[in-house]
């Protein structure tokens, strides 16, 4: 299989302005052949929870729509307004019939949701091609993924990976922007 892990990951922000070093990281990290950038999404909430959209990437506003937008997709947004959900519906319910089990309501995340209000998101699914050797010798050990998710640096220090020090450190550095709202 020639696509690697996929994951999405949603940063919030206080302000819907994004900085050039982000993508220069993202940049770095592909040039390496580490990730690629399958899709990405700004979303910005304003005081009453209204959502505005823009897509992260040097597609124009057309080709976004023509070529869709994968991050929409996957959490119910079409780049397309109503239209682009109803297409998305429709090619979910194509690959039910296909046999193909697709998530369920109860599997759902709803990102949107997490995001607060007049706050900002950059929505990015990353495809992590640095993991395509390891899934393939799990698979073919007869293994297959139960769970996944990031470790908070507070936990690490029951374990001895971090002090409290550097985990409190680094815990500060996530939840700065938060604390700044």
């Amino acid at each position: 299989m020639s696509i690697g892990p996929v994951q999405l990951i949603v940063l919030g922000f206080p302000e819907p302005n994004f900085h050039g070093r982000i993508i220069a990281e993202l940049e770095r990290l592909h040039e390496s052949d580490t990730v690629n950038v399958v899709d990405a999404l700004a979303v910005h909430k304003d005081p009453d929870g209204e959502v505005e959209v823009l897509h992260l990437s040097n597609l124009s506003d057309e080709e976004a729509v023509e070529f869709g937008s994968k991050v929409g997709a996957l959490i119910g947004l079409g780049i397309d307004g109503d239209k682009g959900m109803v297409d998305g519906a429709f090619a979910g319910a194509a690959a039910a019939a296909d046999g193909i089990e697709v998530f369920t309501d109860e599997d759902a995340w709803d990102v949107l949701a997490e995001i607060p209000n007049d706050s900002a998101a950059a929505l990015i699914l990353l495809e992590h091609v640095w993991a395509i050797p390891l899934r393939d010798a799990i698979a073919a050990a007869g293994g297959f993924r139960i769970s996944d998710g990031f470790v908070s640096p507070l936990d690490l220090i029951g374990i001895g990976m971090l002090t409290a020090e550097d985990a409190k450190e680094l815990h500060t550095q996530e939840m700065a922007a938060t604390s700044r709202r």
